[in-house]
Order: C-alpha cells, then structure tokens, then sequence
C-alpha cells in the first residue's frame, strides 16, 4: 500500500497540482487557517474530488470548526474522518486522534497513527522550539504501529526511523504558510 502523506496546507489545497499517485491520501491537519466553516467546506470540497481510492483526514489546531465534532454526515464512503477513530482499509488498521485529545485514546493493534502533534524530540523542531507531546511518544513507542504520520512542527519535515517506527512529519508549508516541501509517498 501507497500513502501520500500531507499536513498544515493552511488553505494553500488549491495550490496542490500534480500529486502523486498513491492508494491512499492521509492530511494530517491544519487544513484551514482560522478553522471556519466556509473554509472547512472549501478543503472538502477539493479533497473529496482527489482521485485517490482512499482519503483520510483528522484535525489540527487551526481547524477549531471541527475540533468537537464526532462524524461529518454525507462524506463518501472512501472518505474518513478519524476524530479518534479508526478505520481499516485493504487489512491495515487506520486510527486518527484529534487534536488536543489525551493520547489514552490510542488503541494497541493499530498500524498507522494519524496525529497532528508530533512526538516530542522526533521530527517536532520548528524556529528551535520542539513543539512535541511527550504523552504521544510515550503512547506510540508503547503501541509500536509500523508508522506514525503527523505535522504541526512547520521545520520539522522528514522521516526517522526509531525503535521499529517509522515517524513521518509531512507539513508541507513553512513558517510563513508558503508551500515549500515535496510532497512524500510513502510505501506500507
């Protein structure tokens, strides 16, 4: 399995041309910038119409809107909203956790985590402050998915493999909100 990893796009989506194939697209959150409705829509609207088989999407902090919300009715049937859900697709188990949602929330059995806070000390620098969550590295090295994917530390793009993990920060704008990474797949 193919997943193209995404995260903090803070209303640049439209932007994005040419993507790369992959099964699955995963945004990590902070898809808007003041967290609306109008710019939530606007965000759906263009991620349900990307042609992939498969499209994931959890919350980040600049998408307050959403922040309580449990399920958004009418989505697509390959379109998941995992606000501390999971879901399976072709036997890998999917789970997402919400923003600013305790990490006790994140089941064991899972292959890939989906949070839009990193793990502290992992991929979480930006402007040498480490925007880390202990409580989330603590939980995911104690669950070991193969893969953890998530954004929010706008320096701290990359990859990094650590104790059987393989921890992915895929923010693709910088500091500024300006789009300046590559976009990364990654194979499952």
């Amino acid at each position: 399995m193919t997943i193209l990893q995404i995260s903090d796009t803070h209303n640049k989506h439209q932007q994005l041309t040419n993507l790369p194939t992959a099964d699955v697209i995963v945004h990590c959150g902070d898809f808007a910038d003041n967290g609306t409705e109008d710019e939530v829509l606007d965000f759906l609207n263009w991620f349900i119409d990307l042609p992939y088989k498969y499209k994931i999407f959890i919350t980040g902090n600049h998408d307050l809107c959403l922040w309580e919300a449990d399920n958004i009715e009418d989505l697509p049937d390959n379109v998941f909203f995992l606000q501390d859900r999971l879901c399976e697709i072709e036997e890998i188990k999917f789970f997402g956790l919400a923003y600013n949602h305790p990490e006790a929330r994140i089941p064991n059995g899972i292959d890939v985590l989906i949070t839009h806070e990193p793990p502290v000390m992992i991929l979480d620098e930006s402007n040498g402050i480490h925007w880390g969550n202990a409580l989330i590295r603590n939980k995911v090295l104690a669950v070991k998915p193969k893969l953890h994917l998530f954004g929010h530390a706008h320096e701290g793009y990359g990859v990094e493999e650590k104790n059987g993990i393989m921890f992915s920060n895929g923010v693709i704008t910088d500091d500024f909100y300006r789009l300046r990474r590559n976009l990364r797949v990654i194979q499952l």
